[in-house]
């Protein structure tokens, strides 16, 4: 059989990458975290499980992964145009 298989979990050794940003600016930062938790979630699907830890992680996934249907869920006075009731 020709494909790619997910590894059995017991047969693959854990490996540790550290990164050290120096100098990003918030919005470069939360794109960085944003890109790297969409790898982690494109790498999922071959058995790949990534843990990431990183300051503010949880705020920019929870901004930053949220779906926009058009819906705008602000609730505002409705101004008529009926001119008559003047």
């Amino acid at each position: 059989m020709w494909g790619l298989r997910a590894p059995q979990k017991g047969n693959m050794k854990e490996k540790i990458i550290t990164l050290k940003i120096d100098g990003a600016l918030q919005g470069q930062w939360s794109s960085l975290l944003l890109e790297l938790n969409l790898m982690k979630r494109a790498w999922k699907s071959y058995g790949v499980d990534i843990d990431m830890k990183a300051p503010g992680l949880k705020n920019v996934l929870n901004h930053g992964t949220k779906v926009h249907d058009g819906s705008n869920n602000t609730k505002r006075r409705t101004v008529s145009t009926n001119t008559s009731n003047r």
